[in-house]
């Protein structure tokens, strides 16, 4: 299905919010990555999701300031918001709930966001960017969540019938 031309690397954007129940967003730029003429396709093997505070060091405890959730998404179509998890642009995803009373952080979101490091394992993006979307219910006054999205991808090329079936597959999920 897919021919590997790189090794594993790592794309890394960052998101920081700075308002209660309000969308933020971030973008990764692929089109240096993509490439329709040569059927080239990024395979993302995993995505890490990192939370921080207003400064590198702050946890999300301190920043948060009281018991709340965050969550935080990557999309290969702009969807201008969060999705459900049955959207088919849904690359990756994170939800963290915060609990300041019994000092409790869990993490409820279980979607696979590791698909292996085979050349048939993984999600195979053709679309020429990926869009992080991250969202918080608690936030104290004069603080940030910062969070980290690592993409760890590499570049393929596929068959013609693999990337026009990607393709069809990505637009139909444009509906």
């Amino acid at each position: 299905m897919a021919t590997k031309k790189t090794s594993m690397f790592t794309l890394t954007e960052r998101v920081t919010i700075s308002a209660v129940n309000t969308d933020t967003f971030a973008t990764i730029d692929l089109g240096s990555y993509v490439d329709v003429g040569d059927r080239q396709a990024l395979q993302v093997h995993s995505v890490d999701f990192i939370i921080q505070g207003t400064t590198a060091t702050e946890g999300v405890n301190t920043a948060m300031g009281g018991s709340g959730a965050l969550t935080c998404q990557l999309t290969d179509l702009n969807r201008g918001g969060s999705v459900f998890a049955d959207d088919r642009s849904l690359v990756a995803s994170m939800q963290l709930i915060h609990d300041t009373d019994a000092f409790l952080s869990q993490n409820t979101d279980l979607y696979p966001d590791n698909y292996g490091k085979g050349s048939d394992d993984g999600r195979f993006i053709v679309n020429d960017q990926l869009y992080i979307t991250a969202h918080t219910k608690a936030l104290d006054t004069n603080k940030t969540i910062s969070v980290t999205v690592r993409v760890n991808a590499s570049i393929v090329s596929l068959t013609a019938k693999d990337f026009m079936a990607i393709a069809i597959q990505s637009t139909a999920a444009d509906n």
